[in-house]
This record gives C-alpha cells, structure tokens and sequence, in this order.
C-alpha cells in the first residue's frame, strides 16, 4: 500500500460572494410569510395578490391632503371611501374575466378580490368637506385640514414665581 501524506485539516472558507448566516434566514422567513398571506387556493392564473392593492400617491400641502390612487379596471360602484378618527380607509373589490376561444379550445380566467387600505393622517381632517372624483380609474382625494387644528403649535409665556 502505497503512504499517503496527510494534509492538514484546515476551516472551510467562505468565499466573499457567499450570503451570511442571516440571509437564509430572512429569505425562509419571507417565504414564510408569504405563504401565510397569500390566498388558500393557489391561482394558476390571474394577479397576484400585491396586484390587488392599488397604487398610491399622497401629497400634503399646508391646507390639505391629496390622494391618488390607481383603480385600473374598476368602476364607481366598487370603490368605498370612509373617514373615521382621522383615517381614511379604502377599499373595494376586482372582479375581472377574460375568455378566448380559439382553434376549438377555450380559455376562462376569473380573478376576483378585494382589497383595503388605511391611510392614517397626522393632521386632523374637516371630514365634512372631503371631496373624491372618480375617472379614468384613477380615484382623487382631497382632504382639508381642519382650520383649527392646523396650526396647534403656539408660544407659552413662562412667568416667575
């Protein structure tokens, strides 16, 4: 039998393009909310859950708030608006259906789901003038400040004694 020289045992080393320890870690747990939120029945076909949720833009201005939101494929009458302890909430529900028939095959897809957002604001809100419009599917919101709360900041006079 022929002698071998025995090498040295040395610790593996991690090449730099390799990921720490946490990573994995913080993918799984990703994964794994993920799975928790999305919906129980798989959907081979349709948007995505996060496709549900529409886009926002919000802009305050000294007077008011402005909202925008992207409500693609809906109309009026699926959009809900409620104000309530300063909180706007939105929400609605996508119903779309696409059929193809084709070279005698036929093709259905159905998405359906609701969403909803809350949008908070760190102003108080004069609820009674809250004007929306609806066009376009794009949903526009100004909320005004409340005159009287808009500016709460005020000087103190320290007195001696």
């Amino acid at each position: 039998m022929p002698h071998r020289e025995l090498t040295p045992w040395r610790e593996p080393r991690l090449s730099p393009f390799a990921a720490d320890p946490f990573t994995s870690i913080r993918r799984d747990m990703s994964r794994l909310l993920d799975e928790l939120w999305s919906p129980a029945e798989p959907r081979a076909f349709g948007p995505p859950a996060a496709a549900l949720w529409p886009s926002l833009e919000i802009k305050e201005t000294d007077q008011a708030y402005q909202l925008s939101a992207e409500l693609a494929g809906l109309e009026q009458k699926d959009v809900q608006l409620d104000l309530r302890d300063n909180v706007l909430t939105l929400s609605g529900e996508r119903r779309d259906a696409r059929s193809e028939n084709e070279d005698g095959r036929y093709y259905t897809e159905r998405s359906y789901g609701r969403f909803e957002r809350r949008i908070p604001f760190d102003h108080e809100v004069d609820a009674d003038k809250v004007e929306a419009t609806f066009k376009n599917g794009v949903l526009n919101v100004t909320l005004p400040k409340n005159p009287n709360a808009r500016d709460q900041s005020r000087r103190i006079e320290v007195r001696t004694g």
